[in-house]
């Protein structure tokens, strides 16, 4: 009687541990799904597909628009989106970044950067390339626009130099008689800080190849060699006019969003092997990034993104360098300050038009170097530009991100400089028979 007793109860507690496993295992597989339906928005996870590695190598130089990056590493939107083991690694110049991106991943390099827009079709086109050896490269997503600006050491600060470049052309024509050289620093040939400089000062009639010396020095090496008078003038990103004018060194003659307002500055530039090998990893990419552009544009964040990118592990700068010029507050030197302009630095805007890869954007940074004599004046501009763009994985991302107003299309239209020059995406040709200085035939 007792043994049938004891083995019914056995029986029963049997039951109910294998009901409670059964439970449990539920619960825990509920658990796991309701997980994946967050790391994997637009139902990734239900089609049963996921980034093919989980994550990859990006670099970056110490610049306030290389911030959604940052953002999207520790606000964990990489984690987000399947990519939890995303590295974004500083690197000491333009060159080196370069020669990284060549390397790849597989050789202990990097697969992406935040880059300076034009360098995407200078990799490509083996232009600045070891042994010129094209490196196929696509332009994923604009990073940002405006915010850069022209600065010139105090030597020159009673000169009346502002958005006109002419006043500088006598002052450094009596420098250079006197028998000195007169320098003007930007951060790699035929990238944005070249074109932008050599654009204001042509404006003014000074000829960047004949009149100065144009020479390279890396973005977070400028204000140092400033303050010792290896330069007269020099183009950059922020945080480093800034820095320059807090330390009384030199003067902002021009923010670049005074020259072209609304332009187009970094990029997320890929390896096309790549991309083309993890279709699923570059998009889950783009959406982590494109949440961060949106949270960087948000005046609300705009100083916990300062204290952030601040941090001695990504540009070990104060956060009074970055603060001003992300908002907007413009702080020129020699007295002027302007608050609260339209010249602040852009990550998103209202439906993704400054992260949208806009084709015609491509196509002027394609001829302004042909101007510079970078490319040949019978280059393919368009098919160029076709085959680096990939504004149709832009469009896939921000689809899966649930965003239904976005940007389509190539052109965003006639653009206009602030000299009265206009870039029509659909003559380039024009454009450059408008120019007076320039190096090609």
């Amino acid at each position: 009687m007792s043994e049938g007793f004891g083995k019914t109860t056995v029986k029963a507690v049997a039951v109910q541990a294998s009901r409670r496993d059964f439970l449990k295992a539920g619960a825990s597989a509920a658990a796991t799904l309701a997980a994946a339906r967050t790391l994997f928005p637009g139902g990734a996870f239900a089609q049963g597909t996921g980034p093919e590695v989980k994550g990859t190598k990006l670099g970056y130089i110490a610049l306030t628009d290389a911030s959604p990056l940052i953002i999207a590493k520790e606000k964990g939107f990489f984690d987000k989106h399947g990519l939890p083991e995303m590295e974004i690694l500083k690197q000491a110049s333009w060159g080196a970044l370069r020669d990284n991106m060549a390397l790849g991943t597989k050789a202990n390099g990097i697969d992406g950067a935040h880059i300076l827009s034009p360098k995407i079709h200078l990799y490509s086109t083996g232009k600045v390339m070891q042994n010129n050896q094209p490196l196929p490269m696509y332009m994923m997503m604009r990073l940002n626009e405006d915010c850069q600006a022209i600065s010139v050491s105090n030597e020159f600060k009673d000169v009346k130099v502002g958005i006109d470049s002419s006043a500088l052309k006598e002052a450094f024509a009596a420098k250079k008689a006197s028998g000195k050289d007169v320098k003007v620093a930007m951060t790699f040939p035929g990238g944005t800080h070249d074109l932008w400089v050599r654009y204001w000062l042509a404006a003014g009639g000074i000829d960047p190849d004949k009149d100065v010396q144009t020479i390279v020095v890396p973005p977070p090496q400028m204000v140092a060699n400033m303050k010792v008078g290896n330069m007269d003038a020099f183009c950059v990103g922020e945080p480093w006019n800034e820095q320059l004018v807090n330390q009384d060194i030199g003067f902002t003659a021009a923010t670049t969003g005074e020259l072209w307002f609304k332009h187009p500055e970094k990029s997320l530039g890929m390896r096309a092997d790549w991309v083309d090998a993890n279709p699923k990893a570059a998009k889950a990419m783009m959406m982590a990034i494109m949440e961060a552009q949106i949270w960087c544009d948000k005046l609300e964040n705009k100083q916990e993104m300062a204290e952030i990118v601040g941090k001695r592990q990504w540009f070990n700068v104060p956060v009074t360098d970055i603060i001003g010029r992300i908002k907007g507050d413009i702080n020129y030197g020699r007295g002027r300050v302007e608050k609260g302009t339209k010249l602040g630095m852009k990550f998103w805007g209202e439906k993704g038009e400054v992260s949208y890869p806009w084709k015609s954007l491509d196509s002027w940074f394609v001829t302004e170097n042909i101007r510079w004599g970078k490319f040949d004046p019978a280059m393919d501009i368009k098919g160029l530009v076709d085959k680096t763009n990939r504004s149709d994985l832009w469009l896939d991302a921000a689809k899966g991100l649930g965003l239904a107003a976005t940007p389509s299309g190539d052109s965003r239209g006639i653009e206009k400089f602030f000299d009265g020059k206009v870039f029509d995406p659909a003559d380039p040709q024009g454009y450059l028979k408008s120019l007076g200085i320039k190096r090609m035939a």
